[in-house]
């Protein structure tokens, strides 16, 4: 194990758009938090908030195809864990989303999923990425 808040390498990762890749993400991020001292409670949260970016990157963003990959980047620097996911689809603003607690959105099916990785992570920034596709920025502070 790192000590806590140790600088390692950043993991560069280019996935396939498919539901295994959503796996692959997850236990790759909360590997490396464990290594640098995140404790099992910020681990699930991170786990849990990446599980979702991956799978809008494979299902809405890239839309399954084989053509297409997600680009996934994990940094740690002395006090937090930084995950970066991108797509290569058509890409969105996250002020476009509609407000999931807006009473008319209360009994959709879809559109929790920013909100949930916004409870699970300190700071959640999603933009259209310089090159096409969707931008995903999460940072889990450690505690």
């Amino acid at each position: 194990m790192q000590k806590s808040g140790e600088d390692l390498q950043p993991i560069h990762l280019s996935l396939t758009s498919d539901l295994q890749s959503v796996d692959q993400a997850e236990e790759s991020v909360m590997s490396r938090a464990e290594s640098v001292g995140f404790d099992e409670d910020a681990r699930l949260d991170l786990g849990l908030a990446v599980r979702e970016a991956m799978v809008n990157a494979v299902v809405h963003g890239n839309k399954y195809s084989t053509e297409k990959k997600v680009k996934l980047v994990i940094q740690n620097s002395v006090d937090n864990l930084r995950v970066t996911i991108v797509d290569e689809g058509v890409g969105f603003e996250m002020k476009a989303v509609p407000d999931p607690l807006d009473t008319q959105n209360l009994m959709k099916t879809s559109g929790r999923g920013l909100l949930m990785m916004q409870t699970y992570v300190d700071e959640l920034s999603v933009r259209k990425a310089a090159g096409g596709g969707t931008e995903v920025i999460m940072v889990k502070y450690l505690a």
